[in-house]
């Protein structure tokens, strides 16, 4: 062979060389190494903080990383350690334990109680199996201040967590990528970082908050919807590689967090409990108690709507809105319910008892809009459950609440909106907080809105579509500057988008 073609052939044969191990590096996993086992894949999640209590929880998994697109369980125990984090003695720590099995997902959950007021918390974990102990996932809470305490506190709101329009799934039916102005959105996420998860999650986290508020579409067991999740698995499966986003992890480890669903994570789009189709009721129920930290899962009497005092000035009520409803197809009137009869004679009570000077209605629905003339299945909808709402309206206004620093903040609308209804009653939309399941809204007088007649005032509304989240804060008085509570829009990046701000009482 002739040096030049010897030299050639080398150069080809170094060349294809080179290029096959750069190829194996792209085609391999980013960790090489064998997965732990057990692992939290999932990190930890701490949930529904009161003044004195938490519930924590850790799924225990067989890796850090999605197999197939899934997070395998394996059972142990895991060993809860909550102390506070400064002026207390080690004595001070409390010390649970709770075991992982298939019954519920491999997740292990402990209530901490006999917490002090207003106190941060760091929480470390252990887990145990076959002998052996590893270091779990570790995690910083705040209770809260009580009626008492009069300290400041803020949080973030957020919905329309879809996983599948963010990383992309050719599964999903085109027409869901169009909005009302056939406006094409992006199939997806194309950045770089897109593994770590929604960039939203890293925005909030920045701003510190004291909690985080889901309020439903956390996931989607409809999206994609051919096929949409429906067995045991497959919707464990939408948790799994929702919650296994790093994102998700670093913020959960950080902030705590309330939790409600609506339709999607539920059973599908705009449900209500009729239907012979899986995922049925009991298995919709079953996954949002097993799934998010309401409460032990020995409590047989958890409620999914619940009222928390925040400090001396706030208090927040979650009310559920899928467990209790009518038909959605039902006609309209004085027996046509979202909220069932005894949530609703609960949430009347306790808003008549409460002294706080704002008082914060977290609803996964909204109830002034505008929203889509097509729908039946919320408080604004023609045909839906108009009734049931104006009565509340009507009530509110009669008692006086409806004056005194009561606002309705929302969930499911896929945009963000602050709206005054002619009750004169507000809502807060805080939008979705992926920007591929954005659009923009209805908007007061649209013949093919909730509002054609345009009675309702739009203080604000997007002007462009974005992902985004709603930041409320409260500020307690002082000397004669009376309380305030703030409402404010990011985009998902974190751009503020719109403020508003309401005065309390001075002190």
């Amino acid at each position: 062979m002739k040096p030049d073609n010897l030299a050639h052939s080398l150069f080809t044969l170094i060349t294809g060389l080179l290029i096959a191990v750069a190829f194996s590096y792209v085609v391999l996993p980013a960790r090489a190494e064998p997965a732990i086992n057990p692992a939290a894949g999932q990190g930890i999640l701490v949930g529904n903080v009161t003044d004195n209590s938490a519930v924590l929880q850790v799924r225990l998994t067989t890796g850090d990383h999605l197999i197939k697109g899934d997070l395998p369980g394996t059972e142990g125990v895991v060993k809860f350690v909550i102390r506070a984090s400064s002026g207390e003695s080690e004595n001070s720590a409390t010390e649970l334990e709770a075991s992982s099995d298939a019954s519920h997902d491999f997740i292990a959950r402990v209530v901490a109680e006999n917490l002090i007021p207003n106190k941060k918390y760091s929480c470390t974990t252990t887990i145990l199996k076959n002998g052996q102990t590893y270091c779990g996932p570790k995690a910083e809470f705040k209770t809260l201040p009580g009626a008492k305490n009069a300290t400041p506190v803020s949080f973030v709101v957020v919905t329309g967590m879809n996983y599948a329009k963010f990383h992309g799934d050719d599964r999903i039916d085109k027409k869901q990528h169009l909005i009302e102005n056939n406006t094409k959105l992006p199939r997806s996420y194309q950045g770089a970082d897109k593994q770590l998860g929604y960039l939203a999650l890293e925005t909030i986290l920045s701003l510190k908050p004291n909690f985080f508020i889901g309020t439903g579409d956390n996931v989607y067991y409809d999206t994609p919807d051919k096929p949409r999740a429906k067995t045991l698995v497959e919707l464990r499966k939408k948790w799994h590689e929702q919650f296994a986003q790093p994102r998700y992890r670093n913020l959960f480890a950080k902030v705590p967090t309330y939790w409600m669903v609506d339709d999607h994570d539920y059973r599908i789009d705009d449900c209500d409990n009729t239907g012979n189709y899986d995922p049925s009721p009991k298995v919709g129920l079953r996954m949002m108690l097993e799934q998010l930290p309401y409460g032990s899962y020995s409590d047989k009497e958890v409620k999914t709507y619940r009222t928390h005092r925040i400090n001396k000035d706030l208090q927040l009520w979650f009310v559920e809105n899928r467990l209790y409803r009518s038909p959605n197809k039902s006609e309209d009137g004085p027996g046509k319910t979202i909220w069932g009869k005894e949530q609703k004679e609960w949430l009347k009570k306790t808003l008549l008892q409460s002294d706080a000077t704002f008082k914060l209605l977290i609803s996964p629905t909204p109830m002034v809009g505008p929203d889509d003339l097509r729908k039946t299945d919320n408080h604004t909808n023609f045909g839906g459950f108009r009734h049931e709402r104006d009565e509340f309206f009507t009530w509110l206004n009669e008692t006086g609440l409806a004056q005194n620093n009561f606002y309705v903040v929302c969930g499911d609308r896929h945009w963000q909106y602050h709206a005054l209804h002619p009750a004169g009653i507000e809502e807060f939309s805080c939008g979705a907080l992926v920007d591929a399941n954005s659009r923009l809204g209805r908007k007061p007088g649209d013949p093919k809105s909730t509002d054609p007649k345009g009675l309702i005032k739009q203080i604000y509304t997007q002007k462009l579509r974005s992902g985004g989240f709603l930041e409320i804060k409260v500020a307690p008085a002082s000397n004669q500057h009376p309380s305030t509570l703030t409402f404010i829009f990011h985009e998902e990046r974190g751009k503020v988008l719109y403020t508003h701000q309401k005065a309390g009482a001075k002190s």
